[in-house]
């Protein structure tokens, strides 16, 4: 089938990449025109593993193409899968207006019938306001619009293995033609009978095929947003649970892997540290508050979840500030900028957070990171930017994890103590094994843990004032 993207941001390029890889021809657009110039340079604009040998596999075979024309690209596609941003408003309701604006360069441009996909998360009855802007401003076009909702459950850094091989894909739609050609789209990916898996180098291991699930619009995009809701919430708590952990003396890590063992609960997302960043978790829990406070149902367990999270950084600071005493003039190293591994993705990254906490306390920064450092560069042009983690302990007073980049465990830890000033680490991740650490003496502070047994700062007795206060 021939498919047009709208939008080549992470979602958009994987989409359109990935729905090459099996078969289909597909044309990706974006207005932000340097963004295709790169890529039909044959450059990436994001880093996400194996992705890059998908869209060279698939220009070189002619069923992948860019182009910064908006109106070829959508005359170009029997599907219009708009994936554009729809990042947060200040009162947390989703941005539409890139959605809007897709909705009537399709009902301009067209000159065959269409069926739009939104593959953006959007909040429900989106459906329904797309469906009239088409009609509106494709009036006199002579096409007709079907309308469908297909919402993404990738996760960066695994994104080309998730659209591969996904748990389910759920599809909202309003008649049988619709299902038909969503269906028609996914076959390969339903029967997992494409010959070519990237991932394992053409030598996959059994695979099992997806479920399909067939929705209403509504439902179809009510259901990213409570997945990602859920999801926040099941971090918040577990961050909840590490906070009473360093208290009592507990230890989180203990704690949450008998709860994962539980198989009504499982151990995804049973992960204390910084909480959760990135472009869909915090955007998605606001816009879901919003839309529950529209319908009038009582959202305090999701706002709660939220106030958690954004205390995390807080917490994480205190401790700093406790075992240096005053952050200013202090060299800190952070290893880590993304807002998770295998990504060089840093919006609404933790890392970004504590940059600017450190530079209002006048601290000296650098860093390290091995995909987010070009996009970081951009938002903080001043602070230091490292070859490698060993540069960034050299001479460090403290060194601070905020991504948990699997490299940083084999890191030869015993050169980095020996090179820092003072042998300082704040896990915020828990990346590291506090003993091992403790062993080739490092102060070594991480989140849940029983401080005292690391020797670090010792749970408090009841009415002793928290790190906030001290």
């Amino acid at each position: 089938m021939k498919i047009s993207i709208l939008g080549c941001g992470y979602v958009g390029l994987v989409t359109g990449a990935c729905l090459a890889e099996i078969g289909h021809t597909v044309v990706c657009t974006d207005n932000d025109e340097s963004k295709i110039r790169t890529l039909q340079s044959g450059g990436m604009p994001i880093y996400e593993p194996h992705l890059d040998q998908i869209v060279a596999r698939n220009v070189a075979a002619n069923r992948l193409s860019f182009t910064a024309n908006l109106g070829d690209a959508v005359r170009a596609g029997d599907a219009v899968f708009i994936c554009v941003g729809t990042p947060p408003l200040p009162d947390g309701d989703a941005d539409l207006s890139s959605i809007d604006s897709a909705a009537r360069l399709i009902a301009v441009e067209s000159k065959s019938s269409k069926l739009v996909v939104e593959k953006s998360t959007v909040p429900m009855q989106t459906g329904q306001k797309l469906t009239r802007v088409l009609a509106i401003y494709g009036r006199n076009s002579g096409c007709t619009f079907s309308v469908a909702s297909n919402p993404e459950f990738l996760r960066e850094g695994t994104s080309v293995h998730d659209f591969l091989h996904p748990d389910r894909i759920v599809i909202g739609v309003a008649d049988e033609q619709s299902e038909a050609q969503l269906r028609e789209i996914y076959r390969p990916i339903l029967s997992q009978d494409f010959s070519l898996c990237p991932i394992h180098d053409g030598n996959c291991p059994a695979r099992t095929a997806p479920s399909l699930l067939v929705t209403s619009i509504n439902s179809a995009e009510l259901i990213k947003h409570a997945c990602n809701s859920f999801l926040a919430v099941k971090i918040s708590y577990s961050n909840l649970i590490a906070d009473i952990c360093e208290r009592m003396g507990a230890d989180v890590n203990e704690v949450v892997n008998a709860m994962g063992l539980d198989p009504r609960i499982g151990p995804a997302f049973l992960r204390p540290g910084l909480g959760f960043g990135g472009f869909c978790l915090p955007k998605d829990i606001q816009a879901f508050i919003r839309l529950g406070e529209k319908a009038g149902v009582d959202v305090s367990l999701l706002r709660d979840a939220e106030k958690i999270n954004k205390r995390r950084i807080d917490h994480f600071l205190a401790k700093a500030a406790h075992c240096l005493w005053t952050l200013k003039d202090k060299r800190i190293g952070i290893l880590g900028l993304a807002f998770k591994p295998n990504t060089d993705d840093i919006r609404f990254a933790p890392a970004l957070e504590i940059i600017n906490h450190l530079l209002r306390e006048h601290a000296q920064v650098r860093v390290f990171d091995p995909q987010a450092m070009e996009k970081t560069k951009a938002v903080f042009p001043t602070i230091q930017y490292c070859a490698d983690p060993y540069e960034v302990a050299d001479g460090c007073e403290a060194l601070m994890i905020a991504t948990e980049w699997e490299s940083f465990k084999e890191l030869d830890w015993q050169r980095i103590r020996e090179s820092m000033l003072r042998p300082l680490v704040l896990d915020g991740r828990n990346l590291l094994n506090g003993e091992d650490m403790l062993a080739m003496g490092f102060e070594y502070q991480a989140v849940g843990l029983p401080s005292s047994d690391l020797g670090g700062i010792k749970p408090r007795p009841a009415g002793v004032p928290n790190f906030a206060s001290a």
